[in-house]
């Protein structure tokens, strides 16, 4: 009988849990969310979003409230998965942004990052970038094997961070859930510890000073750097 195919042998030790200890980047520093250090500040960086496009694609919508939000937060980004941190400007000290591991799962080696939601202020810098760097190097650093990226397949926004980033698309699973009384088709897209040291090197060389001009613009972009 011929032998049926099988996968490739994997020597592998299971990866860690994040740990409770900030991620210190050159434009941005990633602390382990604080519901009482860091949801006044959020409450506030959120206001700057006028007509409330940042939770289109979240399963929750945008808070009016500095208490209810502060008692969301304390509730849903304390847990140990998902995992949250705070997104903090290091010129002001304050928190702009969130970001979170999720569906962690250190003996199969993968681990997702999600529930993004920056703020204006933090859209579009180049901290937002250096935030999901070193989310993904953290990532890697903690031995996994797999770090996933899913979003709405509506959501070009998200679709087109992913690519920027470096990740490839997999695919859409259909009808993959149900959120605010609508459809969600989710596409996934994933970057392998194999094809991060490239990966690593361009995001520095994206990141070095040396690539911005006197008003902090690019030079090169991520894609070509």
């Amino acid at each position: 009988m011929d032998e049926l195919p099988i996968g490739q042998a994997v020597d592998y030790t299971p990866a860690s849990h994040p740990q409770r200890q900030p991620l210190q980047g050159q434009y941005c520093r990633l602390e382990p969310f604080d519901p009482v250090r860091h949801s006044a500040e959020l409450f506030e960086a959120y206001r700057q979003d006028k007509d409330g496009k940042n939770w289109t694609y979240l399963p929750f919508y945008g808070f009016d409230d500095p208490a209810k939000f502060e008692a969301w937060a304390e509730e849903f980004c304390t847990k140990p998965d998902p995992f949250f941190y705070a997104i903090i400007d290091p010129d002001s000290g304050q928190a702009i942004g969130l970001a979170s591991f999720l569906r962690i799962n250190p003996a199969a080696g993968s681990i997702e990052v999600g529930w993004i939601n920056f703020s204006p202020l933090l859209q579009g810098t180049r901290a937002s970038t250096e935030a999901m760097y070193l989310m993904m190097h953290e990532a890697f650093r903690l031995g996994y094997r797999r770090y996933e990226w899913k979003c709405d397949s509506l959501n070009d926004p998200s679709n087109r961070a992913a690519k920027r980033l470096g990740f490839t698309f997999e695919g859409i699973f259909r009808q993959a859930t149900v959120y605010k009384g609508r459809n969600r088709d989710t596409a996934w897209y994933s970057v392998l510890d194999g094809e991060w040291p490239p990966l690593k090197a361009r995001f520095e060389r994206w990141l070095s000073p040396d690539n911005f001009d006197a008003n902090t613009r690019q030079i090169k972009r991520l894609s070509v750097v």
